[in-house]
């Protein structure tokens, strides 16, 4: 019944907050676990780990 929206857009308010970012632990834990999955991935493509390796050859 009224002419404006009940949530402004967020370009109709310039000092509007965004929404916060993630924690620190969300962080980190991203970051180790995007560490340990390169680590994984350059052994197996280096052939240093796989499926080859407990062949015993």
């Amino acid at each position: 019944m009224t002419d404006s929206p009940s949530e402004p857009a967020a370009e109709a308010v310039p000092g509007q907050k965004t929404a916060p970012s993630a924690p620190r632990w969300v962080k980190v834990s991203t970051a180790a676990a995007l560490a340990v999955i390169a680590v994984l991935l350059a052994l197996h493509l280096s052939g240093a780990m796989g499926l080859g390796m407990h062949g015993g050859r």
